[in-house]
């Protein structure tokens, strides 16, 4: 690849793949800005630690190495916060599921009609623009504590940008492309089928990484709050900050950004494969 089309990607050029080149560079030249970026969050770390806090209050940060030293050296501890995160991940893979499949389908119908599109739509902004904590209470009061309320949490927290990006990808073919099928006599399921859900791909992986990121926010609020039966992440992390056990709670926050990272990266890494190989790698 060229140093052109390099820079056309967007990406650096030295994180591009290169004819010949072993593929461990590649991969440690893209993991370069990643490890420099965890070593200026460390170093900042043990800066607030060390330069900022008083002595006496050094326990509300602990430095890198006691808070994970202490946390992942325990087994009684670690053995609970996994399980609660393989919990917490159950959860919010189930309200993606949900959240991708009635956000693809309410986008569809307001696509196929402009009156569809008026009434529905206000619908959708008026379940984003709630604050979700003012709906926690009642969901927890109608469905109970338990898995069901969890998962609603997640899919009204990530269904909004599953429904915008699809019905605007759904919006986005050319009128040439319409008028062409017009032309051809294309049924609306045929119009829907090659034309539109085509032209939706990439904004529908958009909606998609938007929505997996946003599914982990809504299980750690729902955790947070619905606290009866076997306790998710979010259940220890308010357990955690209510005893101060800042270590366990460090551990705990950097186990759940990791794995919103984890779920963040794989729908980026699939909206590449797929919409790469579709639209040409050069526009990704």
């Amino acid at each position: 690849m060229t140093t052109v089309e390099a820079l056309t990607t967007g990406l650096p050029v030295e994180a591009r793949a290169v004819p010949g080149r072993p593929w461990w560079r590649t991969a440690l030249a893209r993991s370069l800005p990643i490890l420099a970026a965890l070593g200026g969050i460390a170093v900042l770390w043990y800066a607030v630690t060390y330069l900022v806090l008083p002595a006496d209050q050094r326990f509300l940060l602990p430095p890198p190495h006691e808070a994970y030293g202490s946390a992942l050296g325990n087994a009684a501890l670690m053995g609970p916060m996994l399980e609660a995160l393989g919990r917490s991940a159950v959860v919010a893979l189930v309200g993606l599921v949900i959240a991708v499949v009635l956000g693809i389908g309410y986008a569809t119908v307001m696509s196929q009609s402009g009156w569809a599109e008026r009434v529905l739509y206000p619908y959708a902004v008026i379940l984003q623009t709630i604050p979700i904590l003012a709906l926690v209470p009642l969901i927890g009061i109608w469905l109970g504590y338990a898995f069901t309320a969890r998962v609603v949490v997640c899919v009204i927290i990530a269904l909004f940008p599953m429904i915008s990006n699809t019905l605007f990808g759904l919006q986005s073919a050319s009128a040439a492309a319409h008028d062409l099928l017009t032309l051809n006599k294309a049924s609306r399921w045929q119009r829907l089928v090659k034309l539109q859900f085509p032209a939706a791909v990439p904004s529908i992986f958009t909606g998609l990484r938007n929505a997996a990121g946003l599914s982990v926010i809504g299980v750690i609020v729902a955790d947070f709050y619905f606290q009866q039966g076997a306790p998710g992440i979010g259940g220890l992390l308010r357990t955690y900050t209510l005893r101060l056990q800042m270590e366990a709670l460090l551990t705990a926050v950097t186990l759940t950004a990791l794995f919103g990272v984890v779920v963040f990266s794989i729908f980026a890494a699939l909206d590449k494969a797929v919409v790469g190989r579709w639209y040409g790698g050069h526009t990704r």
